[in-house]
C-alpha cells in the first residue's frame, strides 16, 4: 500500500539522464516526455544539483514546473556532499535549488549518496537536522536519503536518525545476491526499520536492457514484454517498494516504459522463474565462483575485501559497463587494494571453494588498477 497518498503510481521519472543537444538538454524533446509521463498518470519526479552539471534542474523548471501547476507533480531534489563544506552553506544552497527548479518547496529531499565515509560529513555539519527543519518550515514535505554502500552502514543511519521518512537504494535483479552491492541486505535493512523504498538502478545503467542474446532469448520465450519491462517490474513486485525510478532518453523510450507501468502488475511465478534463469546464465559466465563465505578476509593480514573485489569483476564481465570501476574505487578509497596482497596464501588455505585466491586478486588489480 502506498504510504504516500499524494504518489499517484509507483514509477518515477529519474531525471539524471535526459535527452541532449549535443552538451544542453533537448527542451522540445524533454518536454514531451514529461507531457506522455504526467497524461498517462505519473507525477513523480527525481533530480539533484550534480545532474547534467546543474542543467537537469534548470531543465525541469522550462519543461515541468512553468508548465505545470504545482500540484501535478511530485519533485525530489538532493543535498549532495560536494556542494558544502559547512552546516552554513546548505540553506543557500538548498534556496538556489528551489530557484533553479523554480519551486517553493520540495516534496522529498534526500540525504545524497550516503556511505560510511559521506555519513560523517553530514553528521558534522548537522545536514540532517537542518533538513528536519526545513521540513517543519514547509520547505521540504519528506526527508529521506539515497543509499550506495554496505547494509550495516545503512542500518547505523537509520538507527541513528529514525526520522528518515525513506530510503533510495540501488535494487535490480543482477545486483541482488551481489557481494559488493548488498542488494538484497540493503532491501532488508529498509524493511527491519519500516522505512518505504525508492528503487533506483533498476536496470543497472542499461545494462539489463542490452542482454546477451541467451538472456534475452529466455525473455522472449515469455512470449511478451522487453528485458526493461522485466528489469523494472521486478524491481516494483517487492513489498515495501513504492516507487521505481527509470531514467529516460528519449519519447519511445517513455512511450514503452509507462506502457507497462500505467496498470502495474507484478512478475508472475513463471517470469521470477525467467529471471532467475537470466540470472544462473550471469553466473555461468566464466565468472569467479566464489560464495562471499569470507573465509577469506578472516584470515588476510592486508585487510583486503577479497569476495567484494571478486563480485565486482565478474560484474565487469557480465556487463562490460563503468559501474565496476565506480565500485572498486569506493571499496579502495581507504585501503585494501588488491594489489597489496602480500602472497601468503593463508586465504586460499580458508577457501571451501579452492580458488586461486593470490592469482585472482593479480587479475583484478591489473584490471583496474592501471
Amino acid at each position: 500500500m502506498n504510504v504516500f497518498p499524494e504518489v499517484k503510481k509507483n514509477f518515477g521519472f529519474g531525471c539524471m539522464r535526459l535527452p541532449m543537444n549535443g552538451e544542453e538538454v533537448d527542451l522540445a524533446e524533454f518536454s514531451k516526455m514529461i507531457d506522455i509521463f504526467i497524461e498517462n498518470g505519473f507525477n513523480y519526479f527525481d533530480t539533484a544539483h550534480g545532474y547534467l552539471n546543474g542543467k537537469s534542474e534548470t531543465a525541469i523548471r522550462e519543461c515541468l514546473t512553468k508548465r505545470y501547476p504545482r500540484e501535478a507533480y511530485l519533485l525530489t531534489d538532493k543535498l549532495s556532499s560536494n556542494h558544502f563544506d559547512k552546516n552554513e552553506d546548505i540553506r543557500p544552497l538548498f534556496e538556489n535549488k528551489l530557484a533553479a527548479c523554480g519551486v517553493e518547496y520540495f516534496d522529498f529531499y534526500l540525504m545524497h549518496a550516503q556511505n560510511k565515509e559521506k555519513f560523517e560529513k553530514y553528521k558534522a555539519c548537522r545536514a540532517y537536522e537542518t533538513a528536519f527543519e526545513l521540513k517543519a518550515e514547509g520547505k521540504v514535505k519528506h526527508v529521506g536519503l539515497s543509499f550506495h554502500d554496505k547494509a550495516n552502514v545503512l542500518d547505523t543511519i537509520l538507527t541513528e536518525y529514525p526520522q528518515i521518512e525513506v530510503v533510495q537504494i540501488q535494487f535490480n535483479y543482477a545486483d541482488y545476491d551481489d557481494a559488493s552491492v548488498e542488494g538484497k541486505k540493503v532491501y532488508d535493512v529498509c524493511r527491519k526499520h519500516g522505512k518505504p523504498i525508492i528503487v533506483m538502478e533498476p536496470v543497472k545503467g542499461g545494462s539489463l536492457v542490452n542482454l546477451p542474446d541467451e538472456a534475452k532469448a529466455i525473455f522472449d520465450e515469455l512470449g511478451g514484454g522487453s528485458p526493461a519491462s522485466y528489469a523494472i517490474r521486478y524491481a516494483a513486485s517487492f513489498e515495501g517498494i513504492f516507487m521505481v525510478l527509470s531514467g529516460m532518453g528519449n519519447v519511445p523510450m517513455m512511450e514503452e516504459n509507462v506502457g507497462f507501468m500505467k496498470d502495474f502488475k507484478p512478475l508472475s511465478k513463471a517470469e521470477f522463474a525467467a529471471v532467475e534463469k537470466v540470472c544462473e546464465l550471469f553466473r555461468a559466465q566464466n565468472l569467479i565462483a566464489c560464495t562471499a563465505c569470507n573465509y577469506c578476509t578472516e584470515r588476510c593480514p592486508q585487510n583486503i575485501p577479497i569476495p567484494r573485489f571478486f563480485s565486482i569483476l565478474n560484474n565487469k564481465k557480465r556487463f562490460k559497463n563503468a559501474n565496476a570501476e565506480r565500485y572498486y574505487a569506493m571499496h579502495t578509497k581507504n585501503g585494501g587494494k588488491a594489489s597489496t596482497c602480500l602472497g601468503c596464501g593463508l586465504c586460499e588455505a580458508a577457501c571451501p571453494q579452492k580458488l586461486e585466491i593470490r592469482k585472482l586478486l593479480r587479475e583484478v588489480a591489473e584490471e583496474f588498477e592501471k
